[in-house]
Parts: structure tokens; C-alpha cells; sequence
């Protein structure tokens, strides 16, 4: 795999440097790929790995907060048109003017700001773990189903200081984050190295501190091939709101159910995900 840095210029943030790894030939399409959080691009090994060596560019890279050379102070600078407006300019400093997406967890959640906001951009959209934000906020304010009990960790993310807390007695809360959702120790290293400082982790805690429900504003249908995979052990994100997410999306659409798998779909399913991805984006080659 290439080690890269990609570095874009945000007309509000200025020069932003992202860390990225790369596999497969340099002219094939490209794959761009989103980490969720508390992760980074490592989360990715196995999709690289699969594409590349079916002909794909494929691109993880650190995004926003998590790259050191991507870290605004600003809150309100992770908030979700700013995120998706990275993806669409990473994409064109690597010189595609079409490209593929996948997404999961905070990652699912910018490639749907994509597909809503970029859809020209995009040849086809996959979103593991997280239903469209508005079947999300639909499913979150009814009070019928458990998607409030499921995400009432989020008032504590977005706390001031919820950085210090969970970096202390070595990182506690973060290990219990990692380590009690399903990762094991060694899959787990590699974020709990990237994310065991104050800035670091805090730069990712923004996201959660700068959501609005104006993230929604403007963003229209999603248009592009999409398939959007959720698996029945996720604790976070319910299946009222995966089911829902069909009627946000008005392209082709495919929804495949992992029974079984954990929130951590590439890590704990990654031959099921790699048999996935590699049928839509071969399905949505042009």
C-alpha cells in the first residue's frame, strides 16, 4: 500500500493536509473511503487490500480533526458541509471527476452529505452502519422506537472537556469505547495511538459537538446507486431508522442486513462487506 498526504485549500479553515493510504493501480477508478469514529483510515485494511487487487484506486485517508494537519480549532468547522466539501476536494486533487464512496459510522454519515450535496460527483454511494440523516432524526425525535436510548451517549461526546474524561486513568473510557463494543486489543491500537491526545481526540468529539439539525439543510434527494448495509448487533444505530432509509433514496437502491455483526461491519464482516462492495461498485462501474 502508498503512504499519501493530500492537501486541499478550504476557503475557511485554510491549507488542510490529510494522511492516506492508497492501494491498487493509479489509473483505476477511485474509491474513496470514510472512517467512522473513534477510528481513522486503519479501519479500512481488508476494503484496500480487496479493491486494489481488483483493479481500484482505493483511498482511505484521516479526515477532518483526525489527520494533525487537518485540525481547525473551530467547532463549527466539523460541521457536515464542511466534511463533505473535503471528500469532493480530496477527490479532485487526486483527479477524478467521478469516483466511488463508501462510508461508515460519522464516515456513513459525510457520504450521504455527499450523495445529497455532490450527486454529479459520485458514481455510485455505500453507507455501512448509518441510515440517512433524516430517517436518523425521524427515528431519534418519534419517541416510538429505541434510537433515543441507543444515542444517549451523544449529549456526553459533545460535553466540554469529554476528551479529558475519556483520556483519563490511561485512556479508560476510550479503551471501554473500543474494547467494549467488540474490537479487539489489536485492532483497537492502532486509534487509541492516533487519538490518545486532548487535541486529537477532542478535533473528533467536534464532529458530535458541531452536528445541527441545519446539516440538513439543502441537501437534496439521493439520486446516485446507493446500497446502504446495516448489521442487527449494532448498538448504536437501530433498525427503525435503517428501514427508513429507503425513502430518502430515490436512485437504485439495495439494503443488505448483516445478522449477527457488530457496529464494526469492515473489521468484524470483512469478507461479507468486501463480496458487497465489489458487486455495487462493479455494478455502477459507468
Amino acid at each position: 500500500m502508498d503512504e499519501l498526504t493530500i492537501t486541499i485549500e478550504d476557503p475557511t479553515a485554510g491549507t488542510l493536509t490529510f494522511d492516506a493510504v492508497a492501494a491498487g493501480p493509479a489509473d483505476g477508478q477511485l474509491v474513496l473511503l470514510l472512517h467512522g469514529f473513534p477510528e481513522t483510515k486503519a479501519s479500512y485494511g481488508a476494503q484496500l487490500e480487496a479493491l486494489g487487487a481488483a483493479g481500484y484506486r482505493a483511498v482511505a485517508f484521516d479526515q477532518r480533526g483526525y489527520s494533525p494537519g487537518a485540525r481547525p480549532a473551530a467547532i463549527d468547522a466539523y460541521a457536515g458541509p464542511h466534511l463533505a466539501a473535503d471528500v469532493v476536494a480530496v477527490a479532485d486533487q487526486l483527479g477524478a471527476d467521478r469516483f466511488h464512496l463508501v462510508g461508515h459510522d460519522w464516515g456513513g454519515a459525510v457520504a450521504w452529505q455527499v450523495g445529497g450535496r455532490h450527486p454529479e460527483r459520485l458514481l455510485s454511494l455505500n453507507v455501512l452502519s448509518t441510515p440517512h440523516p433524516m430517517a436518523f432524526g425521524m427515528a431519534l425525535l418519534s419517541g416510538e422506537g429505541d434510537q433515543q436510548s441507543r444515542s444517549s451517549y451523544i449529549e456526553i461526546f459533545r460535553a466540554e472537556g469529554a476528551e479529558d474524561g475519556m483520556l483519563a486513568n490511561d485512556a479508560a473510557g476510550l479503551r471501554l469505547i473500543l474494547l467494549g463494543s467488540g474490537l479487539s486489543q489489536e485492532q483497537a491500537a492502532p486509534y487509541l495511538e492516533a487519538l490518545g491526545t486532548p487535541e486529537a481526540l477532542g478535533a473528533a468529539l467536534n464532529w458530535y459537538r458541531a452536528a445541527s439539525l441545519t446539516d440538513i439543510e439543502g441537501l437534496g434527494p439521493i439520486t446516485t446507486p446507493t446500497m446502504y448495509v446495516w448489521s442487527t448487533e449494532d448498538v448504536a444505530l437501530g433498525r427503525e431508522a435503517a428501514e427508513a432509509t429507503e425513502g430518502w433514496v430515490t436512485g437504485p437502491y439495495r439494503f443488505e442486513v448483516l445478522e449477527g455483526i457488530s457496529h464494526w461491519i469492515a473489521e468484524h464482516a470483512p469478507d461479507d462487506t468486501n463480496r458487497l462492495l465489489l458487486e455495487h461498485l462493479a455494478a455502477n462501474a459507468s
